[in-house]
């Protein structure tokens, strides 16, 4: 005998009800809403149950709003966090600890995206090219006044050597045979044997090594203001420094300062304390034409945007299947 009508809606809520729910802070890309409906009853922005997720939330995906301490505290039933990307400096990780409420970020997911970005900064600062484009907008540039380097067997230096660290290292060297130094506090000694480099003993070595510095440590009191107008000073007068880690690691105006003095060949930032950033904040920074800014896109690529997400989802529902 066919199934009823009525034994149609009791499946359907039953699978409705075997299913987490999970509130969306943030929008996800369409492909990952879903891949996230197979797994979840998901909340979004839009629907009208969104207003209570603070009351009734176990779970919640985010991709890059806030979740101060207040907000933990106005959320009694939160469990987990599936987070959208590596970092997790919104999120207020003490009060989350208090709690016991899990926070998965998606380390990995982005490396290649923000590892290439590394490159083209690395590139477009090395021949000038911000300096070459802006000059061109208001009259003809003759190439005789142009001059740029060469990035071929320089020296690379990396401070952290987690995921997009490894494959800044790998792209660097496999394309343009370079020298590795890399520095990490944290690392075991026995990474990165398939990458030939040298372990630095101290941050110190890497700066006065590196002729193209690129940073890929998350944003801790530790951290904050690491590369300070002083290690800037130790750096090679033709160096290039690149940020795409996090902004507050790089002291934007030391850096500001250090520019203004001649003292790098450059500098490539993905990354600022103010986010965007904006001329009002960065107007002097940005005065230096060997200075190229872009609002935080390491990972602003289709590929990318769908692998974290993605993995937000899947480490998401892993960790509520295993409770």
């Amino acid at each position: 005998m066919a199934p009823s009508r009525d034994d149609e809606l009791l499946s359907s809520r039953q699978t409705v009800a075997d299913k987490p729910t999970v509130y969306l802070l943030d929008t996800f890309p369409p492909k990952a809403i879903e891949h996230a409906k197979t797994l979840f009853n998901i909340i979004q922005p839009q629907d009208e149950e969104f207003q209570n997720w603070r009351e009734n939330a176990r779970a919640l995906l985010i991709r890059s709003s806030y979740l101060t301490a207040e907000d933990v505290a106005s959320c009694p039933n939160l469990i987990a966090i599936g987070k959208h990307g590596v970092g997790i400096d919104k999120i207020d990780q003490n009060a989350c600890a208090e709690r016991g409420i899990k926070i998965l970020n998606t380390p990995g997911a982005n490396a290649r995206d923000v590892a290439e970005l590394v490159v083209a900064l690395s590139l477009s600062v090395a021949r000038g090219i911000r300096s070459i484009t802006t000059r061109q907008m208001s009259k003809p540039v003759p190439k005789e006044t142009c001059d740029g380097l060469t990035l071929y067997q320089k020296t690379v230096g990396i401070i952290g050597m987690g995921n997009i660290g490894r494959t800044v290292a790998e792209i660097f060297r496999g394309g343009f045979q370079t020298d590795i130094i890399a520095y990490d506090a944290y690392m075991p000694e026995d990474i990165w044997t398939h990458i030939p480099h040298t372990r630095a003993s101290s941050i110190d070595e890497v700066i006065t090594r590196a002729d193209i510095l690129s940073v890929h440590v998350p944003l801790t009191k530790e951290t904050r203001d690491m590369i300070s107008y002083d290690k800037i000073c130790m750096m090679k007068p033709d160096a290039i420094l690149i940020n795409a880690a996090r902004g507050g690691i790089v002291n934007e105006q030391d850096l500001t300062r250090a520019l203004s003095e001649g003292r790098l060949w450059g500098a490539g930032l993905d990354c600022h304390e103010q986010e965007p950033p904006s001329h009002e904040r960065y107007g002097q920074l940005w005065e230096n034409l060997n200075v190229i800014s872009t609002p935080h896109i390491g990972a602003a690529t289709s590929r990318a945007q769908l692998a974290c997400a993605t993995a937000a989802i899947d480490n998401l529902h892993q960790y509520l299947a295993s409770l």
